[in-house]
């Protein structure tokens, strides 16, 4: 849902989250590890590895809390469109400064809600080894910590009916690390400063995503 100003609402998250339980745990096994290290309440800002469609939805499915994602606009198309606006995500253009998207992410925030992000930007390997600034932006902006989030076994195998996505009801893993701040409290928002806050945040989410591998051994 979408308040008259088409901004995101926390009620529209609950209904996403709501039809996310349904589909993941209907479709496939997740595995959810850790995810008291989400903070019950205030703003959050979940940073997950992405090299699968179904990372995003899964993480709606078993985050503890209703999750407002930035999505590529490519994905808001036909019924899918308002379908997602009314799940209160957020559509983002990817190739420009999307200054809406910023508003309504950092306004999600203010509102004390949880937003998700694919730090890499696009969906490739999954590792973290590249990110883009956005995150390090809304994190130094809004001062929400951050919780490193690594989503395995998505891609290890197809499914023979839909190659798109894995076997039904195969395992997938959702291990949430520990909430940190990704700036260094001097509340600076320089270039240098988000460039700083974004090895912070590389150098946080490539450990987690290592430490979740040996956890669940993938």
């Amino acid at each position: 849902m979408t308040d008259s100003g088409g901004a995101p609402t926390a009620a529209g998250a609950a209904v996403g989250r709501r039809i996310g339980i349904g589909l993941m745990y209907g479709l496939w096994r997740p595995r959810v590890l850790g995810a008291w290290r989400v903070p019950s309440a205030g703003p959050v800002i979940l940073a997950v590895n992405h090299s699968h469609g179904i990372d995003g939805p899964m993480l709606m499915g078993t985050a503890p809390r209703p999750v407002h994602f930035l999505i590529k606009k490519e994905a808001f198309v036909g019924p899918l469109d308002p379908f997602l606006r009314g799940i209160g995500q957020l559509k983002v253009d990817r190739d420009t400064v999307d200054r809406k998207a910023i508003t309504d992410a950092l306004g999600v925030l203010e509102q004390g809600g949880a937003l998700g992000i694919f730090p890499e930007g696009t969906r490739g390997e999954g590792d973290f080894a590249s990110l883009r600034a956005g995150l390090a932006y809304f994190a130094v902006r809004s001062g929400a910590p951050v919780v490193p989030v690594a989503v395995l076994g998505s891609k290890e195998r197809h499914s023979r009916l839909t190659p798109a996505v894995p076997p039904l009801r195969s395992r997938v893993d959702v291990v949430f690390g520990d909430a940190f701040q990704a700036g260094d409290s001097s509340g600076r928002r320089t270039r240098k400063a988000l460039d700083e806050a974004t090895v912070r945040i590389q150098e946080r989410l490539t450990a987690h995503l290592a430490e979740a591998r040996r956890l669940t051994g993938r």
